[in-house]
């Protein structure tokens, strides 16, 4: 084989494995994910903290947000609001509505993090705009619950980081 030739096929061989490495750590979030939600249906929560905790400690929002709730809820682990906070805000900044909306409700009630109405409606309010339409109306009247607790000047501010948060300046 001429120099031409290594010079060429090594940075090709090199980009391949990238991408079989990329898709196989893709397949293993994937894997555990489904196999954790899975093991969550059936009401095995120690089988589903298991299968989860791997995917959500890499970084996988949809993972950690799960965690999240078993953390919250104490389904398989013993009940942690902290932890459950967490969990949500690493899922919410990467834009799990779930994660947004139960990180809202954590704010609203005070559960591993300070009670804050004006951080529950930004929160609340993210997870609507950012949520399915099943699940819209949902979030926003978990939002306008939170709302009627607060003032007026209380509600723009929460607006007001939601939308900053939302254009990346925060």
């Amino acid at each position: 084989m001429n120099m031409v030739a290594v010079r060429w096929a090594v940075p090709a061989i090199l980009f391949a494995i990238f991408l079989f490495g990329t898709a196989t750590m893709r397949s293993a979030f994937a894997d555990g994910l489904t196999r954790g939600t899975g093991a969550y249906s059936r009401g095995d929560y120690a089988r589903a903290v298991r299968e989860l905790t791997p995917a959500a400690f890499r970084g996988n929002a949809r993972a950690q947000a799960q965690l999240g709730f078993m953390y919250e809820n104490g389904f398989g682990v013993p009940q942690n609001y902290a932890a459950a906070a967490d969990l949500y805000r690493s899922a919410a900044a990467q834009g799990d509505a779930f994660a947004q909306s139960r990180l809202g409700l954590s704010y609203d009630k005070g559960h591993g993090v300070p009670r804050n109405v004006v951080l529950s409606y930004k929160w609340l309010d993210l997870a609507a705009a950012r949520a399915t339409k099943r699940e819209r109306d949902y979030y926003r009247r978990l939002r306008d619950a939170v709302a009627s607790k607060m003032s007026s000047d209380q509600i723009v501010e929460g607006q007001r980081l939601a939308l900053i948060w939302t254009t990346g300046r925060w």
